[in-house]
């Protein structure tokens, strides 16, 4: 495998000496192809069209010295070396125009030379793996090795550097912030709600109902509920979790409880069951509306006493554990169909919470985008990210009501995978976009359309009130109307009529500026929706 060095020409320091004093002096670039344990075969030397004579005369002194090592001279111009923007967006795009051959090449990145600017550029375009090289790094020395200096290589593990960057980022994540996964989310509700998760899940050992459609973060949610407990060293035990709805049947209550050998036909041996696992610990049943009436009573007993009997047995067992139970059911909907238990309702729902589809959180959905791209990038071990025009673009449609999300959070994780997986370098464009809306529509079935009512201006305004309105207010108004009567809030028919708009603003309060329209016509969504 061939040895290639990358590196910038050092205007000042590869310029040190003249004549045959500078065989005597540190030059940095030079000083590489003086060391005895570091043979290269090609140096990729990147130089100022304003250091071409100085780069030819490096790359001579180089083959003096190392007369098999191949010197390529390739001209890049700063306009202002000290432009962070300028000099990463310059040496980017000679990284990606660069044919890397990893697999026959071993390269080395020089950042000794250049300014310090080109230097951090270096080393975050190599971290992030635009650039598949080790860090070289040189040190003038003194004695015999004066001229060649001292080498170091840093490789830079990334798995080990992620490690560090998660532990560090999980330390500064606290309360709030640490149940959401450090995403910034913009919804006052659900910030709201997480703010008083937070507070319970300190404060209290009673159990918890998280409810909300299958997608919305329930298993993620009840997870981060016990790292937190576990981080404030409130709890002890496992995280043992399990979808009710795979246990259904004469298998749950031994899942659940365990069984005694010989209890059953096949039975051959004892088996602690799930409750046993979680003693000291937390127990999320998601899909507790799956449970039959059997379970449901074994359980609420194994909640108030702490005490169950195995399948089979005739002596109890004890489990300290604490519940959060998930469900996508109306559990209140399924006691008066005699389906589920009133009492053991009433047990689980102290503290009960609706987490919201991400159609009714689409101020979310642009920080939760974020956070997958990031996972994206931990997953595949490079950077990921889309260009200005392709976040735009999808943005755009993620946030209209086009966009059903009927797998809510799943759906816009498999959207970011499939994007990123496409994506060549890691860079997300618009055909990747446009591929991947026209994937998701196909994949959510379109809802039934339904005819517009049939509304007349004047059983909402006076006829002298009409007469002072254009013909073109009065089409847009009737849209307006139109929507208002088919939205559940103001706050939907808002992100209706905004749609475009919304996406280009920092901030957006839909409700605000529907209500602002409606007043100018003495109109209030309140009396469009009484009029159904």
């Amino acid at each position: 495998m061939k040895t290639v060095v990358i590196g910038l020409l050092g205007s000042v320091m590869d310029k040190r000496g003249k004549g045959v004093k500078r065989w005597e002096t540190w030059r940095p670039t030079v000083g590489i192809f003086m060391q005895e344990d570091l043979l290269v075969d090609r140096m990729e030397l990147i130089h100022d069209q304003r250091d071409t004579r100085l780069a030819n005369n490096v790359g001579a002194d180089i083959a003096t010295v190392s007369p098999d090592t191949e010197v390529r001279l390739t001209e890049l111009n700063f306009t202002d070396a000290w432009d962070f923007e300028h000099v990463y967006s310059t040496l980017l795009d000679f990284a990606e125009s660069y044919p890397f051959r990893p697999d026959e090449e071993r390269y080395l990145l020089h950042i000794t030379t250049g300014s310090h600017v080109a230097q951090i550029c270096w080393f975050l375009l190599c971290e992030a793996n635009y650039i598949p090289a080790e860090i070289l790094q040189t040190s003038p020395a003194r004695g015999e090795q004066r001229a060649a200096g001292r080498c170091q290589t840093i490789d830079l593990d990334l798995s080990k550097y992620d490690v560090i960057s998660s532990r560090f980022r999980n330390q500064h994540l606290e309360g709030t912030a640490f149940l959401k996964s450090g995403i910034a989310t913009r919804n006052p509700t659900f910030n709201a709600m997480i703010q008083q998760i937070e507070k319970v899940a300190i404060r209290s050992t009673a159990p918890l109902l998280i409810t909300g459609p299958t997608g919305a973060g329930k298993s993620q949610l009840a997870r981060r509920i016990f790292e937190l407990k576990q981080k404030r060293s409130l709890i002890r035990g496992d995280f043992v979790a399990v979808n009710c709805a795979t246990i259904r049947g004469d298998g749950a209550m031994s899942a659940l409880f365990g069984h005694t050998r010989g209890a059953f036909t096949g039975a051959q041996q004892a088996r602690r069951g799930l409750l046993a696992k979680a003693d000291k610990g937390l127990l999320f049943l998601d899909e507790v509306g799956e449970l039959g009436l059997d379970e449901q009573a074994m359980l609420l007993h194994a909640i108030e006493e702490k005490r169950y009997y195995p399948v089979g047995s005739d002596s109890p067992c004890e489990s300290d554990f604490q519940l959060i139970a998930g469900t996508n059911r109306d559990l209140h909907a399924q006691v008066a169909q005699g389906t589920f238990r009133e009492d053991l309702l009433a047990r689980i729902n102290l503290w009960s919470y609706q987490l919201p589809g991400l159609k009714d959180r689409r101020e979310d959905i642009e920080p939760n985008l974020d956070y997958e791209l990031q996972k994206a990038e931990t997953q595949m071990g490079h950077k990921v990210s889309f260009n200005k025009a392709a976040r735009t673009r999808f943005l755009a449609f993620a946030l209209s009501p086009a966009a059903g999300w009927r797998g809510n959070f799943r759906d816009l994780n498999a959207a970011v995978q499939r994007m990123t997986t496409l994506a060549d370098g890691g860079r997300i464009n618009e055909q990747h976009v446009i591929d991947e809306i026209d994937r998701l529509n196909r994949q959510w079935p379109r809802p039934a359309t339904n005819q517009a009512p049939n509304i007349e201006l004047s059983d909402y305004l006076s006829a002298a009130t009409l007469e002072e309105i254009d013909q073109l207010d009065q089409w847009q108004l009737l849209k307006i109307i139109a929507v208002c009567r088919q939205s559940r809030s103001l706050s939907e028919a808002g992100r209706t009529l905004f749609d475009r708009s919304r996406t280009r603003k920092r901030s957006n309060n839909d409700s605000h500026r529907l209500r602002q329209i409606l007043a100018k016509y003495e109109l209030s969504f309140e009396d469009l929706v009484d009029r159904k």
